[in-house]
């Protein structure tokens, strides 16, 4: 009876630690693809997309926009946060009205196509860097403050705001974008 209540509590111990590497898994993988944690893999069906748009604008490094879309959504091209970003770029539907593409020329803008939201993301980061251009402070965390805040929110505090949220955000893709993977 003692062996197997012992072996019966071995069993049981393992079940719980195989659960538990299983939720450290998935969890570092999560992270991986949220560029929580580097280095940031581009997938392989974005990759043309991500180098091409970023064309559209120089003055952001293709690195640094990778970087950006992994932080906004994790390539997840259907991410819905709670707050009513949509998208693989992660457009308020405010944002994506104003400065929505056609950028594949199908005759629709839709912030759920990777091939319109990656280009007007690439568009929108150049036009709130030329927003911010006499703001003070680094240019390029100003741009992507204004991404994830709002223009008016960098010019109001001249330079990346005080919120936690866009402090954390702009950090981590200006770190992660010296990880980014090919």
């Amino acid at each position: 009876m003692h062996v197997t209540h012992r072996l019966r509590s071995i069993a049981i111990l393992g079940v719980v630690l195989a659960i538990g590497l299983g939720v450290v898994l998935v969890g570092i993988s999560a992270a991986k693809r949220y560029g929580l944690i580097g280095p940031v893999q581009v997938p392989a069906e974005y990759r043309a997309l991500v180098l091409s748009a970023a064309q559209r604008c120089p003055r952001v490094p293709v690195e640094v926009f990778a970087a950006q879309l992994a932080a906004e959504s994790g390539w997840d091209e259907k991410a819905s946060s709670p707050a009513g970003a949509q998208g693989i770029a992660q457009f308020m539907p405010a944002v994506w009205d104003q400065y929505g593409l056609d950028a594949n020329g199908d005759g629709q803008t839709s912030v759920w196509d990777a091939a319109d939201a990656i280009p007007s993301a690439a568009e929108l980061n150049c036009k709130n860097r030329r927003l911010v251009r006499d703001v003070p402070g680094n240019r390029l965390k100003n741009t992507l403050a204004a991404y994830n805040a709002g223009y008016s929110a960098v010019r109001r505090y001249a330079g990346v705001p005080p919120y936690p949220e866009t402090q954390a955000y702009v950090r981590k893709i200006l770190e992660n974008a010296k990880t980014i993977n090919w």
